[in-house]
């Protein structure tokens, strides 16, 4: 009797191809990060996409494109903020950072979560297309 072993190989999608960016690439968007938390809405906006969705913790929840905006006016421009845990993906044109925020603001309590943002690069400019935050107690 003969057994044959077949091996399954996982299609050549990009996908499966993902990298890293430059040490300069990785320094641009975690200071485009870091802005997104410190200097307000307006910059926030200027970095981020037309129809971006972000996710907060309830409420306000699921928001996408304009919605986003009068959250982030409420929620942005915090005095300092740490983000440890750093990582980074890369797959072609896609970014998706990761990390641990301890943020902090004037009369209010510390805020930790675990975030992740999604950046596309189109014509050399990153723009974030996704923001997601899980608050840590």
């Amino acid at each position: 009797m003969t057994v044959s072993t077949v091996t399954v190989r996982r299609p050549a999608h990009a996908a499966h191809k993902s990298g890293t960016l430059s040490p300069h690439e990785q320094g641009i968007l975690w200071d485009m990060e870091e802005q997104f938390w410190t200097s307000g809405a307006d910059s926030a906006q200027a970095t981020t996409a037309t129809n971006a969705v972000m996710v907060f913790p309830y409420p306000p929840g699921i928001l996408q494109g304009d919605q986003i905006w009068p959250h982030l006016k409420q929620s942005t421009g915090w005095r300092s903020v740490v983000m440890a845990e750093r990582r980074v993906t890369r797959c072609r044109d896609i970014a998706i950072l990761t990390y641990r925020v301890s943020a902090e603001k004037t009369d209010v309590p510390i805020y930790k979560a675990l975030c992740a943002s999604t950046y596309l690069s189109d014509e050399d400019t990153w723009l974030r297309i996704s923001h997601q935050q899980t608050a840590v107690t």
